[in-house]
């Protein structure tokens, strides 16, 4: 079993145990207040079960599909937007809130975090400001949950049914699966305060319900239901659907808002499992945010109640279950809202020292085992069903697997010319780490191909391969053909003269610049840097011939080994150039205009 496949059976094992906690709980807490009256003949437990999960069920699935056509739809712009507003810890804050409420994934956000990070595109610091934000953005959802436009659901579902399977364009595909995914939503809402309904006036639920006014019950459940499904969102939501019945009070529903902040940590801790340290960090930062706002907050409930009726619409015209199902989810949403907007705003103060803690809990560590085989940074799985990002992050990788062949290229021409076997045999064994990252990157890129890729990202996918290949066949060439070289200079005990020397290492050195050139080209898909690579190819020629003069002139030298040298030393020619074919291939991989120039 591969390293990925152990930590996503880790993941479901640990999200199995969550389902079975959560189930026994509420077995033990449940079962003796309705266990008296389950025989109630008014009560059809059996339909309202069905109505209820299936509702739940429909709920989920609605906020997967938008989420998934919102961040096909806006996830390129949202990583720009990401990248380049970020400023300050204000300006990130925002950028956070926004680019989350777009693209409704809280998790989506922190790992194009934590790639900024890993790259060296942004600090701790920074991202913190990002994060707390993102728990701003999420509230959007609660927020249109809370208005009741559950009878336009079937209209939504039809529309962006027909959208999604009638349409052959790629973007209103995508808009209809919005679309569709929004009406399941409220939908499933519908079907779930529907089946609610009987509830309102069974005795013992409501008892069980009165409970919940208790702060710490209703974080505790709340908490633990948000770590079984993995959506803060979606709790919230229940918790207001279940308001819009009048079977939760204010306070409690801010209790239970509170407790899918804390809930969804699990998530956050889930997803970091297997990842780079930076990504633990990140976790860490919104652990330390959702708690210790919670916290701060949970013995001022009953201020923050009044606050938010004080603001929110009321129904004065009605009276009871009735009134309190209109007003409260309104304020539930409003609450859960105010909550993380002033925690944003009373933690953003702290950044800095936050992110010297989350650095002091998970600290550097030098790699203690030698030889020990690379992995991946970049990819992560969470942004497979987002191809433009998952593309994005591939790039990223081949600045990673980039960096392994500038390694071997730095080191290959000393061991060429001076090296003895053992230098030589180390520079082939970093090739291994080198194919080891090209498997990882071409694995991730079956996955890739596995989601429907618009005809833009078909062509970049396949100039990623290319280019990918050609970083490889780099590494390959250096192993098979230029330790060669070196072993060949060793075992005929030639010596490379000084003039020689001084040409290689020039013709080298140009050659390691274009490979440079190529990989960044490709990593930040920059064209300007590509057309710079793809020109030196004249000066590469300049220098091919003006090295095959000087070999031609040291063949007539008065010198031992005079032809076994001349041969090492046009074949390390040869070989450099061909590095710079596979460099300017890189590079083109980049251009819109392929032809050759």
């Amino acid at each position: 079993m591969s390293i990925n496949n152990l930590i996503n059976s880790l993941k479901l094992d640990i999200r199995a145990l969550l389902v079975l906690l959560f189930g026994i709980c509420f077995v033990v807490i449940a079962f003796p207040v309705f266990a008296s009256e389950s025989t109630t003949p008014e009560m059809e437990w059996g339909v309202m079960a069905m109505q209820l999960f299936g509702g739940l069920a429909l709920f989920l699935f609605g906020m997967e599909q938008m989420a998934d056509a919102l961040k096909a739809v806006a996830g390129e712009r949202m990583k720009f937007i990401l990248a380049k507003l970020t400023a300050n810890r204000f300006a990130g804050a925002a950028t956070g809130a926004f680019v989350t409420a777009v693209i409704q994934s809280s998790s989506v956000t922190t790992v194009l975090v934590v790639g900024f990070i890993t790259a060296g595109l942004m600090s701790m610091s920074q991202s913190i400001g990002i994060i707390m934000g993102a728990n701003i953005g999420t509230t959007i959802t609660a927020q249109i949950v809370a208005f009741k436009v559950t009878k336009a659901a079937m209209l939504m579902i039809g529309v962006g049914f027909s959208m999604l399977f009638i349409s052959k364009e790629e973007k209103i595909k995508q808009y209809g699966g919005m679309l569709m995914g929004l009406g399941m939503v409220f939908f499933g809402m519908s079907v779930m305060s529907d089946a609610m309904k009987p509830l309102r006036t069974f005795q013992p639920f409501l008892e069980f319900m009165i409970q919940m006014e208790n702060p710490l019950i209703g974080i505790l459940v709340a908490a633990a239901f948000t770590g079984l499904i993995q959506s803060s969102s979606a709790t919230t939501g229940i918790v207001i659907v279940m308001a819009s019945q009048g079977l939760i009070t204010l306070p409690a529903g801010i209790a239970m808002a509170f407790g899918a902040n804390i809930g969804t940590c699990v998530t956050a801790m889930l997803a970091a499992i297997g990842k780079p340290k930076e990504a633990l960090r990140a976790a860490l930062v919104h652990v330390i945010f959702n708690v210790g706002g919670v916290l701060i907050w949970v013995l001022f409930i009953a201020y923050l109640a009044e606050f938010v009726v004080w603001f929110s619409p009321s129904h004065p015209e009605l009276t009871g279950i009735d009134r309190l199902g209109a007003e409260t989810p309104r304020q539930i949403a409003n609450a859960h809202t105010v909550f993380n907007l002033c925690n944003t705003l009373i933690f953003i103060w702290f950044t800095t020292q936050v992110g010297r803690l989350v650095e002091w809990l998970v600290p550097d560590r030098e790699l203690e085992e030698e030889g020990l085989i690379v992995r991946s940074k970049y990819l992560d799985d969470e942004l497979l069903s987002t191809p433009s990002l998952a593309l994005d992050r591939v790039r990223l990788e081949v600045l990673h697997m980039g960096e392994q062949v500038d390694a071997m290229l730095h080191r290959i021409l000393p061991a060429i010319l001076d090296g003895d076997s053992e230098s030589l045999s180390s520079i082939k064994k970093m090739d291994d780490e080198v194919d080891h990252l090209y498997e990882q990157i071409i694995e991730y890129m079956g996955k890739i191909s596995g989601h429907s890729l618009t005809d833009v990202q078909t062509t970049e996918f396949l100039k990623l391969m290319e280019a990918v290949s050609d970083l490889e066949n780099i590494g390959d060439t250096i192993e098979t053909n230029l330790v060669v070289l070196g072993n060949d200079r060793i075992s005929s005990g030639v010596s490379i003269s000084d003039p020689t020397r001084e040409v290689i290492t020039g013709f080298h050195r140009v050659v390691s610049k274009a490979v440079n050139s190529a990989v960044q080209a490709v990593s930040q898909n920059n064209e300007e840097v590509a057309r710079t690579v793809v020109a030196m190819k004249r000066e590469i020629e300049g220098l091919v011939n003006s090295a095959a003069i000087h070999q031609a002139q040291r063949l007539v030298a008065d010198e031992p080994n005079r032809i076994p040298a001349y041969t090492i030393e046009i074949d390390i020619i040869e070989k450099q150039k061909r590095i710079y074919y596979f460099a300017k291939r890189m590079a083109k991989s980049v251009l819109k205009e392929t032809a050759e120039t």
